[in-house]
């Protein structure tokens, strides 16, 4: 027997849909018909969305799970019971695990982990080189063979500019996409907020913004020499996705996206050594900020990401300086991505395509779409639902967040993975 979710009304941009229709889904977990009911067609269990918003499950380009090697933060059990209660199915897992994502025996079995709990579906990101530091290739056909999407040095700069060549070379063989953290250490040093008036007046560290410049000026020449399809992520500054924008036109095949916490938060908002806001990239100037939405409006950037970085309280007690990098963003990127839609950056269908098939797109899935014949990955949301953040609401075991006590429009009240009813609001009828 199948589900009807029924009454809702359905976005999904990648079909061009945006209107009331019912989603039937068949007994084997696909879409089954979209607005009529298939011939035959039999619910055994029906949804009533009435007021609601039907969607894709939203695609999540960039979240840490902490498994294998920092449990004691969170694993994969814990985060992945998070990201459906924030209606992502589907997630990319970084390489930089204890041990690392170098092997296709660490690559199944992060999948084989995230198969067992049936959640949300996990694709893993391989290491660019062996045990990312940045020295000898890792075996990327292998890593392709075994399900990576792609390979990454993850936040750990190849410094090695021939080995960065060859390492693209290589991807470019296989027609992998290589996702790039582009900062020059040099620059970074030992920065930990933007150089600019705010880290002044701490007195902390700070970073400017040519580290990320000269590092995407370096593998933007990298990739017309190489012809390697890559992709930027956690861009931060307005100078950075000016430089993409211009390689977009000359043709170069690359793409970019944003951390959600970027299009929100400034330096400012570190306020008096707030470690909740310490991340990497840092938060930078309203200027960028501003950049950065404009960049999501036009195109140049084509996803919006969380960049889930779980951690235990400890991480963020120490000074400024000594904390933890990262967010606990899984549960926050639907209701930020919103506020942009509150806010009339973009169109309620515009936001969403960046949480579904735009970023599906760029890691090559089969996902993010609701068409006749797809994989039943759905997130049904109420866009009226007001709630404020409280640490009580957190699936996920990380709790470090700067955006405790924000209220929020928009809450994820089911979700199915496969045709299959993973998470219900227990408000949710």
């Amino acid at each position: 027997m199948g589900i009807l979710i029924k009454g809702g009304h359905l976005i999904d941009p990648a079909n061009g849909v945006d209107g009331k229709k019912d989603l039937y889904i068949d007994n084997e977990g696909f879409v089954a018909g979209v607005g009529k009911a298939p011939a035959g067609f039999k619910a055994g269990k029906t949804i009533e969305a009435g007021g609601r918003i039907v969607c894709p499950g939203l695609v999540d380009l960039r979240a840490r799970l902490r498994e294998p090697g920092l449990e004691y933060k969170a694993t994969i059990e814990s985060e992945v019971h998070a990201a459906v209660a924030a209606g992502i199915t589907t997630l990319c897992c970084p390489p930089d695990t204890h041990p690392v994502i170098d092997t296709p025996a660490m690559a199944q079995m992060i999948q084989s982990r995230a198969w067992r709990f049936g959640l949300a579906f996990i694709h893993p990101l391989g290491a660019l080189t062996q045990n990312l530091e940045g020295k000898r290739l890792a075996d990327m056909e292998a890593l392709d063979e075994a399900g990576c999407v792609g390979v990454t040095n993850a936040l750990v700069p190849v410094t090695d500019t021939l080995v960065m060549r060859r390492a693209m070379e290589y991807a470019a063989t296989l027609d992998l996409t290589v996702f790039l953290h582009a900062e020059d250490p040099w620059l970074r040093n030992h920065g930990c907020v933007h150089e600019g008036e705010v880290g002044t007046r701490l007195g902390l560290p700070g970073i400017p913004e040519a580290a990320e410049t000269v590092g995407v000026a370096r593998d933007l020449a990298l990739i017309e020499q190489t012809g390697c399809r890559a992709h930027f992520c956690n861009l931060s500054s307005r100078r950075a996705v000016t430089m993409i924008a211009e390689a977009q036109r000359q043709g170069l095949p690359v793409s970019a996206d944003v951390t959600a916490h970027h299009l929100h938060l400034t330096e400012h908002d570190i306020g008096d050594f707030n470690t909740q806001c310490h991340v990497r990239p840092p938060l930078r100037s309203k200027q960028d900020r501003q950049g950065l939405r404009k960049a999501l409006k036009s195109g140049v950037i084509g996803a919006i990401c969380s960049d889930h970085q779980p951690h235990e309280p400890d991480a963020k007690l120490a000074p400024f300086a000594q904390s933890e990098p990262g967010i606990s963003a899984l549960e926050t990127l639907l209701p930020l991505t919103l506020k942009l839609v509150d806010e009339e950056l973009l169109a309620l269908s515009e936001a969403i395509a960046l949480l579904t098939h735009k970023p599906a797109q760029i890691i090559g899935a089969d996902a993010g779409h609701l068409g006749v014949g797809a994989t039943a990955d759905v997130c049904i949301f109420d866009p009226k639902a007001r709630w404020v953040l409280t640490p009580d609401q957190l699936v996920s075991r990380g709790h470090n967040t700067p955006f405790l006590g924000w209220e929020f429009r928009g809450r994820v009240t089911h979700t199915l993975i496969g045709g299959k009813l993973v998470y219900q609001h227990a408000t949710a009828s």
